[in-house]
């Protein structure tokens, strides 16, 4: 099945055997490819209800020329990992059957992201397994590698909520903001954070061209944020006529005094040697701050920031390939972490340029 290799990783190391349930969408597609061409994973099955029987690549061209089919979503092999790339409500319904036939479960889905039943029903329709909340691990290892080593259930961020959790998470980390500030952040998204059937907000002729706020208020990522920055954020989302990418940006009123100097140095403290996150702060150039298309394609999230001393304000940029960085990249990412392998396994492509609209 394997389509490529990574050197990064031990080729000799164990294989470890994966299934994919849910894997005809867009964020399916994108973690079989990621799964099929890294060093240490198997993919033993790859399910879907509504494409069982054709062939992973009739549905994925970047797979065309592999020997794998869907299959019906029951009967499954026990493997070590399997990934869940299921629409919101399904997991948490079937995370019982899940465990039965696998060591590690990876959700891509909002079913475990959140810490309580209690934000279940805030934010969604309610929780039917809240007895697992507790056991979830948040799979952004810029911020929660420690817990990640050795987990069993791992929650996939939201794309709009990771963009803007490492976008924001340094200023935090490092006491520039305290927690009672205003934060102000508005996320740019490309269509196809509304999946494969996204409907006729996404359709090319109502997409093209539109800079459309979808949700000026209460976006449900917005409890990922407040969760993990411990802090109250006003959020606005707007779809932009891309097909991959996420771009915040941030608006932070600090209580004190802040340098250039103190930014360069929450930022470097937390991300310089992270191998997924890379800074893009004023300098030369085009591409002076992070754009969604200098990261399309690739599991690395640009961050930066801009001072402006005659308002208080420090504005925080960062962006991301919602279905990589967002999605299958973190989930793989978070695997990886959780199951020993090479951390960057799987996930070195650092992206094309010159290339069209992301």
């Amino acid at each position: 099945m394997a389509v490529g290799t990574d050197a990064s990783a031990d080729e000799s190391a164990e294989t470890v055997t994966a299934t994919v349930v849910g894997g005809s969408g867009f964020t399916g597609g994108e973690l079989l490819r990621l799964l099929a061409g890294h060093p240490n994973f198997e993919l033993a099955e790859v399910t879907s209800r509504s494409k069982a029987g054709k062939s992973v690549g009739s549905v994925h061209p970047p797979l065309r020329g592999t020997d794998l089919r869907f299959t019906e979503p029951e009967d499954f092999e026990s493997v070590d990992v399997l990934f869940a790339a299921t629409p919101h409500g399904v997991s948490m319904g079937q995370i019982d059957d899940f465990f039965e036939i696998a060591d590690t479960v990876v959700d891509l889905s909002a079913d475990f992201r959140l810490d309580t039943e209690q934000q279940y029903e805030e934010w969604y329709d309610g929780h039917d397994a809240p007895e697992y909340l507790e056991k979830a691990e948040y799979a952004l290892p810029e911020i929660n590698r420690e817990n990640l080593a050795g987990a069993e259930l791992i929650a996939g961020g939201g794309c709009n909520a990771t963009a803007t959790i490492l976008g924001l998470y340094p200023l935090f980390e490092h006491g520039i903001l305290e927690g009672g500030e205003q934060v102000v952040v508005d996320v740019k998204v490309g269509s196809s954070e509304g999946g494969a059937g996204g409907g006729e907000a996404s359709s090319h002729p109502e997409r093209s061209g539109v800079v459309r706020p979808y949700a000026p208020t209460g976006h449900r990522h917005e409890a990922e944020i407040e969760q993990f920055l411990d802090t109250s954020v006003a959020f606005t989302c707007h779809a932009v006529d891309m097909i991959r990418g996420a771009s915040a940006t941030g608006h932070v009123f600090p209580s004190g005094p802040v340098s250039k100097g103190d930014l360069w140095q929450a930022y470097r403290g937390c991300y310089e040697d992270e191998p997924f996150v890379r800074m893009a702060a004023g300098g030369s150039g085009v591409y002076r701050y992070p754009e969604p298309k200098s990261v399309a394609g690739t599991n690395l999230a640009e961050v930066g920031f801009e001072l402006d001393p005659s308002n208080k304000r420090v504005v925080v940029f960062s962006a991301i390939d919602n279905m990589m960085k967002g999605s299958a990249g973190q989930a793989v990412h978070a695997a990886n972490v959780a199951l020993g392998l090479e951390e960057t396994a799987g996930l070195e492509f650092t992206g094309l340029h010159p290339v069209g609209a992301p």
